[in-house]
């Protein structure tokens, strides 16, 4: 009888004692959940993270690589990028396939919560990151990148041709989505909750790729789909519809060079190449692009004789000491003009202002300039492509006018529009063959896409205007026409790598990407 008792007891003891754990186990993830450290971040807390590290690593681009290898600036120290000493590229790589995560949860979340607007702006910021990705690179992980969730670590490598028609897809169902759900667009540092802003975006982007690929297929029936259809496919109106990132005077969004040190600054200065186009036409955008040389004394502006280049590609010693007069006595960097203070760093000079420089991911000149290209070629039946051509030209200048002015400089923003007889000039007014006409549009093309990323490169590629040609120390005979892929790339997704390689071509600068076509 007591071992019945003492077996009861703790058969009873035990029961309690699985009931008091079953009841702390209950709630035991709620109590020990961080509310500090959510597990998943809303999409209006990732929007400005993907919007600035997208802009901050395309305008980088601009500054390092971007500006040299088209020849708006040349680097008179350090200038391997210069002569086209180019090894492996991480970025925009790394910095981009991981904001393409975030991106990834934002079109999962908004999808599931029903917030087409934020999935719409996903997706255009997705192609924005893609196009430039693979207009660098070539083929790259696409169908099954930012897969790690599914067990993905390797991912393979897709063809040019089936990104780019992924990135129209996205961009079409970007502009489908826009607008017809009703939540606001919280964390837009871009275009501060313009929805019809996006969708312009989405169809202007649509523009540029399908250009992009006319050497390979023709794109007169999506692009004259979206031109003759303004109500359905909405696009750039304007400057003020420019999709430019706006910096303010503080952390987090300041901008690329505001905080830079004055010799990383200094180390790029006019070129020669695009100083002689300037100079000819009697372009006034000299004086927003650039400064007169210290030498001058002519302060924060001059006449164009106040202004001096150094060519592109010369080895480090000759960069330095280069006299754009013969004259040695007269030579380095006190004869050659910097950047101008529109894009100046702080401790660069007083003028210099945090906000009156924006990034550029796509602007209404440049589509000016598209639709120009596109009448021209029968690509379009809509409008007149020397209208679009004037256009095009007229809003860099009113751009530039614009952002001087806002920056305080206004003695510069005073002189950067044209004299009257600009347009009619041989050089500029639209009139000539077919040929010479393209030529025209190439030209104010590339003269208006200076400091705009990769893109002036990028265009370049597709049309060989204007004629670029490496400098005399480079290490190459041609200009390159891509990016390697990065070290780690080749490293630790080496099989994958080796495939992309063997389809498209040696890992070289010099191998044409699938849209580049001879």
């Amino acid at each position: 009888m007591k071992a019945i008792r003492i077996n009861t007891l703790s058969a009873w003891f035990l029961l309690l004692l699985l009931g008091l754990l079953t009841g702390c186990d209950k709630d035991f993830e709620e109590v020990n959940r961080n509310p500090n450290s959510p597990e998943m971040v809303g999409s209006s807390l990732l929007l400005p993270n993907i919007i600035r590290n997208a802009s901050n690593e395309i305008i980088g681009k601009g500054w390092g690589i971007g500006n040299v290898v088209m020849q708006y600036t040349a680097k008179i120290q350090f200038t391997n990028e210069d002569r086209y000493n180019w090894g492996p590229e991480g970025n925009p790589y790394s910095v981009f396939y991981n904001t393409l995560r975030d991106v990834n949860n934002v079109v999962l979340q908004s999808t599931d919560q029903g917030e087409n607007n934020y999935v719409g702006v996903a997706l255009v910021m997705k192609s924005l990151m893609y196009a430039f990705m693979t207009d660098a690179y070539g083929d790259l992980p696409y169908t099954e990148a930012t897969g790690a969730k599914e067990g993905i670590n390797y991912p393979k490598f897709d063809r040019q041709e089936v990104i780019y028609q992924g990135i129209l897809s996205d961009l079409e169902q970007a502009n489908q989505l826009l607008g017809t759900s009703g939540e606001a667009l919280n964390g837009d540092i871009l275009f501060q909750g313009d929805i019809m802003k996006w969708k312009k975006l989405a169809n202007s982007l649509r523009l540029r790729a399908l250009m992009r690929l006319s050497g390979r297929n023709d794109p007169s029936a999506a692009m004259q789909a979206i031109v003759s259809n303004p109500q359905q496919f909405p696009i750039f109106e304007g400057n003020e519809d420019n999709a430019a990132l706006q910096y303010l005077p503080d952390v987090p969004n300041q901008h690329y060079l505001y905080t830079t040190r004055s010799g990383s600054f200094d180390e790029y200065r006019l070129s020669t190449t695009v100083e002689g186009y300037l100079k000819d036409l009697g372009d006034p955008r000299l004086f927003a692009y650039f400064q007169p040389t210290n030498a001058s004394g002519a302060g924060i502006i001059g006449n164009p004789e106040d202004y001096a280049g150094v060519p592109n590609g010369l080895a480090d010693e000759d960069a330095l000491e280069y006299s754009p007069t013969g004259d040695p006595n007269r030579g380095g960097s006190n004869f050659i003009s910097r950047v101008g203070l529109l894009f100046s760093c702080l401790v660069c000079s007083e003028y210099a202002s945090p906000i009156g420089f924006q990034t550029m991911l796509m602007g209404y000149s440049e589509l000016q300039f598209l639709l120009a290209e596109a009448r021209e070629k029968g690509y379009i039946s809509v409008g007149d492509a020397s209208t679009y051509y004037d256009n095009g030209i007229k809003a860099s200048f009113d751009y530039y006018e614009e952002r001087l002015r806002i920056a305080n400089l206004n003695e510069l923003a005073d002189a950067v529009q044209p004299e009257a007889d600009y347009f009619s000039q041989a050089a500029v007014t639209y009139t000539g063959s077919q040929q010479e006409k393209l030529e025209k549009i190439g030209t104010q093309k590339w003269l208006a896409l200076f400091f705009n990323g990769l893109e002036g490169w990028f265009d370049w590629r597709r049309t060989g205007i204007p004629a670029i040609q490496p400098g005399p120390a480079a290490y190459i005979e041609t200009v390159p026409v891509r990016f390697m892929y990065p070290t780690g790339v080749q490293a630790l997704n080496r099989e994958n790598y080796q495939q992309a390689v063997s389809v498209q071509g040696e890992d070289r600068i010099t191998t044409r990407v699938w849209w580049d076509v001879e």
